[in-house]
């Protein structure tokens, strides 16, 4: 039964009670005596200020006044606050008469209406206060977590893009790789096929994943490689220094993929005797480091405008924040690096 009570009747009753407490109790203590008249008269106040309060905010409420400007709510608040004084002194003079005799009957002209006007809409003004406090904080709350939903859709949305635009560019490069095999040696582009294809599986399994662990993520990357060498041959050496422990840790997926593919298309394509892609990972100050090294060197707009490098950034960013950092950078005179580091929580 008391499930069913609203927030805002919960708060009027106890609202209207704490206000007779407090007046019994400085009677009492002043006084050293409460009259049946003054407590009869605090009910009749009581009553009369909970249906004037209550009928004054389902006005309120059918005008929508929330999409008011703050100027127009504190002359809301003003009006509130006097018509509602005012109605609970009307009422409390007119109910009131009825239970009163002849000669201690109340007018609208009494001497202590002054008095009387001044208590309503002290009275009035704390309810009102108390009420536009509450649902300014309601509101504020519920339009940070609005916020905070918008800012969630918006990363998955943007993830959402960038996977879609990683997975076409990878492809279209793996078939232009397959499509130089097809005339030169069928056979080999049959094999280049079957790794593109399981390629394709492993990608499309992980779609949905905003992570993937270390492992799935180089079975995929093993498979592009071994495409790749059908291509290259003797030119592409690979090397692999992965720490065991780190196969189980979460990684963007198709990150490590798109930085190997970035290793060859930029470093071990355009060096005519080929070179070396060395793939290591482990765990160093509490944070999960990966490194691409591959034969060559990077120009300054690569390292900027690079679809897969500007897309690695914005999935690290998008995931982590600011917890995470991706460099590519020429470690010397004829090696380039890149390096991602994630939190490990």
């Amino acid at each position: 039964m008391f499930k069913r009570i609203s927030k805002y009747w919960w708060c009027q009753l106890l609202g209207w009670l704490a206000y007779f407490v407090v007046n019994i109790f400085f009677a009492y203590s002043f006084a050293g005596d409460v009259e049946t008249s003054y407590v009869i008269n605090l009910l009749l106040i009581m009553g009369c200020g909970l249906v004037a309060t209550h009928v004054s905010r389902s006005i309120l409420v059918r005008i929508n006044w929330f999409q008011y400007s703050y100027e127009a709510q504190m002359l809301l608040f003003i009006l509130l606050t006097v018509s509602s004084g005012v109605f609970i002194y009307v009422e409390y003079i007119i109910v009131g008469n009825f239970f009163r005799h002849s000669w201690q009957q109340k007018g609208f002209t009494d001497t202590k209406t002054v008095n009387y006007l001044l208590s309503m809409f002290l009275i009035t003004a704390i309810w009102w206060l108390i009420y536009f406090v509450w649902h300014y904080i309601e509101r504020s709350g519920n339009a940070q977590v609005d916020k905070l939903k918008l800012e969630s859709t918006v990363k998955e949305l943007e993830l959402k893009t960038i996977k879609a635009q990683l997975n076409p560019h990878f492809i279209f490069n793996a078939l232009n790789s397959i499509r130089a095999l097809v005339d030169e040696n069928p056979k080999r582009a049959r094999t280049a096929i079957t790794e593109l294809s399981n390629i394709l599986r492993s990608s499309m399994q992980v779609e949905k994943a905003e992570t993937v662990s270390l492992e799935n993520e180089l079975n995929i990357v093993k498979d592009y490689l071994a495409l790749e060498t059908i291509r290259f041959e003797e030119r592409l050496q690979v090397r692999y220094n992965i720490d065991q422990e780190t196969l189980v840790l979460p990684i963007p997926p198709m990150m490590l993929q798109t930085l190997v593919e970035n290793a060859i298309k930029h470093g071990i394509s355009r060096t005519i005797t080929g070179g070396m892609v060395i793939i290591s990972s482990y765990v160093k100050n509490m944070q999960h480091e990966i490194t691409v090294e591959n034969t060559g060197q990077i120009t300054e707009e690569r390292s900027e405008h690079g679809f897969g490098l500007q897309s690695t950034r914005q999935r690290l960013s998008l995931l982590y924040s600011k917890k995470a950092s991706f460099d590519i950078y020429n470690k010397n005179d004829e090696t380039v690096e890149a390096k991602v580091i994630m939190p490990l929580f």
